[in-house]
């Protein structure tokens, strides 16, 4: 929750100034009392579905606890990912391991976890049934669908198009699940897909949906559907002019359609979702010192944070809100662009941004950085990460220390 006050940028009731004084720059800060409000719309507009946090989008142990102490569930990608959901004490029972390209210890270790798995291919399926075997065990799986759904998003975050690399396609299911039934010591209870992310034309949700239906339809006649996961994908309004969907606009459209199809099937499996963005994306904010200020094609910001801490503007091109948080009620005097210090032409951050006026030692806040910020930064460059505060109704709480130069060579010989 963002307001201005004696010409600062707050963030839930602390001033950002005080927290890159005391905690230095680069920083990471997140808003606690906005993260627990965006889980629980979710809440709200699903009442009786699970919601699984995708673990991708921020995995910082702190979040995951608090997340957990909501009631969420995981998906996750990876041995880490489930490790920390684990250690955040979110329940086995909630976590669905998903990923095109498992390696057989990750299988074997989320087996031994007693989690969901998501299967991607046949091959992952004997693989899973072999070491399940191994463990003595049964392995409780739902296959991940290609839906062939095109949402409007960008191109390398469309999980759902039949040329991705996710995923089994709608033609080969029904082999899939009669070949599940016959292996030992796999269970498949459940079926899953996921279309895309920073989805704001929430429309082809009722395309998804009800593909996703007419197969839990067939299938259905042969196993018995525990759950069907919907994904996840909601965006966020990284440019505030946007209006984007809400949870509840989400719910209006798969709710009555899911609802109507079990009835009609005759089966009563829970309903999952597994958003990331819409409930940490804006909740966060990068917080950046202003090394220097030059005069040359354009008016250059260089600042201490570049993509080595967020990614996303090099990766996807993507737009992020910039303030001058130390005078942050300040007219508009000039048009900036905002520079990483990374050795890449690339390294900008924001581009053609018409601010205050900008000196050396102001401070840059670039917002909405909760998703695919920390979680995707680098030590390129030898630039050691930097430190994440949660706030809370006025207080601050170092949740992970700056990263020291014997971080950067802790594991060589």
């Amino acid at each position: 929750m963002l307001d201005i006050r004696n010409n600062h940028l707050i963030i839930d009731d602390v001033d950002t100034v005080e927290l890159s004084e005391q905690f230095g720059t680069p920083l990471y800060v997140t808003d606690k009392t906005k993260l627990k409000d965006n889980f629980q719309a979710y809440r709200s507009a699903f009442p009786k579905a699970d919601i699984y946090y995708a673990a991708k989008a921020n995995w910082d142990l702190t979040i995951l606890k608090i997340l957990a102490e909501e009631g969420a569930g995981a998906d996750v990608f990876s041995e880490g990912e489930l490790y920390i959901a684990t250690l955040a004490k979110i329940q086995t029972d909630k976590i669905l391991f998903n990923g095109n390209s498992k390696t057989d210890s990750e299988i074997e270790f989320a087996i031994k976890s007693g989690v969901k798995i998501s299967v991607d291919s046949l091959d992952e399926l004997n693989t899973i049934s072999k070491a399940a075997v191994k463990n003595d065990c049964e392995a409780n799986i739902a296959f991940r669908i290609n839906p062939d759904v095109s949402p409007d998003t960008h191109p390398k975050i469309s999980t759902g198009l039949k040329t991705s690399k996710f995923g089994i396609l709608e033609s080969e299911v029904i082999c899939a699940y009669k070949k599940a039934c016959d292996l030992p010591n796999v269970n498949p209870i459940g079926i899953h897909c996921h279309i895309g992310s920073q989805i704001l034309d929430i429309s082809v949700y009722e395309e998804a949906t009800l593909k996703m239906m007419d197969i839990a339809q067939k299938v259905s006649s042969f196993v018995e559907l525990k759950f069907i996961d919907l994904g996840g994908g909601l965006g966020i309004n990284y440019k505030k002019e946007e209006k984007i969907p809400t949870p509840k606009d989400l719910a209006d459209i798969i709710l009555p359609i899911f609802e109507e199809k079990t009835e009609l099937i005759g089966i009563s499996p829970k309903l999952i979702l597994e958003p990331g963005r819409s409930i940490v994306g804006d909740t966060t904010i990068l917080l950046s010192r202003v090394n220097t200020v030059k005069k040359a094609y354009k008016n250059f910001v260089g600042i201490d944070a570049g993509f080595n801490l967020l990614m996303r503007p090099v990766m996807y091109d993507s737009y992020h809100e910039v303030m001058v948080a130390n005078k942050a009620d300040e007219k508009v005097e000039d048009t900036y662009t905002i520079a990483g210090p990374i050795c890449e032409s690339g390294d900008i951050i924001g581009s053609d941004r018409k601010l205050p006026k900008i000196e050396k030692g102001d401070l840059i806040a670039v917002l909405d950085t909760g998703a695919y910020g920390f979680s995707m930064s680098s030590q390129y460059n030898g630039r050691p990460r930097c430190a994440e505060v949660v706030v809370c109704k006025g207080k601050a709480n170092l949740v992970r220390d700056k990263e020291t130069f014997e971080d950067l060579v802790a594991k060589f010989n």
